[in-house]
């Protein structure tokens, strides 16, 4: 796969990514904060961020 492609294929995989947390945010009727955008820029870390990422602890905000 050259350069080009693979740039192609990650970038599309992230916007995908961040549509997904958007869209599972608005459907659970959960605040999706930053993590649409910390999954754009991170990809599927930004996925497993938003799941496992526990808002009502007061220590380790983004």
């Amino acid at each position: 796969m050259d350069l080009a492609s693979f740039l192609l294929a990650t970038a599309l995989a992230h916007v995908g990514f961040a549509i997904f947390v958007a869209a599972h945010a608005s459907f659970t009727e959960r605040n999706a904060g930053r993590w649409p955008y910390v999954t754009l820029a991170l990809g599927l870390a930004g996925v497993a961020a938003y799941f496992f990422y526990d808002e009502t602890s007061s220590d380790g905000n983004i």
